[in-house]
């Protein structure tokens, strides 16, 4: 069967995250039996990650941006200028991400798309989720912004209690506030997801988000 150009930008996609996972590993002089260890995924697996030809689950996404010393978004994003079609425009002062650009993550149960590419003060994140119950606890540096575009949640802020979010709605909250979220009622929800940039977050490691 012939590819479809959908194919063709998932590729694409796999092959530019693989590539930056490759790079930031190299920087921080990490073997693959090092990042291995210190990600509890197997060398065999981090390798075709590198190579594009495996994706990692959002967990798997996780503890590598914990273990590379960087944020999942900006993992996604690029923490470097991105090369081939990642972006129309990518520069210091702009990045101009089309549609069937930039870098995506998928699976079961979601997927999540960054919207810019390269090192940026903020890092956008349209979400796709299917969660139903709640998981484990995420913390970052960061401070995060949700805005619900389709569909309602429960977000679980720990000690700043849960909040039911809907269509319009817009939650705020500070970095290393603990959270969580889960859909209600009728899912997916679609969401734009937004991180503040830090040069020094590191992701806490859990089965969040997608």
């Amino acid at each position: 069967m012939a590819a479809t150009p959908g194919d063709d930008t998932d590729e694409r996609m796999t092959l530019e995250l693989g590539r930056r996972i490759s790079v930031l590993r190299k920087q921080r002089g990490l073997t693959l039996v090092a990042l291995a260890a210190r990600t509890d995924l197997s060398q065999p697996f981090l390798s075709q990650i590198e190579r594009g030809r495996a994706r990692p689950s959002m967990p798997s996404l996780h503890r590598l941006a914990s273990a590379l010393g960087t944020t999942t978004p900006a993992l996604l994003s690029g923490g470097e200028h991105a090369h081939g079609s990642a972006a129309e425009i990518d520069d210091d002062d702009v990045s101009l991400v089309r549609v069937g650009q930039g870098s995506m993550v998928t699976q079961s149960n979601g997927q999540a798309k960054a919207l810019v590419v390269g090192e940026r003060a903020m890092y956008p994140l349209e979400f796709v989720t299917n969660v139903t119950e709640f998981e484990d606890y995420y913390q970052h540096a960061g401070a995060e912004f949700i805005y619900v575009i389709s569909g309602h949640l429960e977000v679980d802020l720990a000690e700043r209690g849960i909040h039911r979010i809907g269509p319009g709605d817009t939650l705020y909250f500070a970095g290393d506030v603990r959270h969580r979220w889960r859909v209600v009622g009728l899912w997916p929800a679609r969401l734009l997801v937004t991180q503040a940039g830090t040069s020094t977050a590191v992701d806490n490691i859990g089965s969040e988000h997608i």
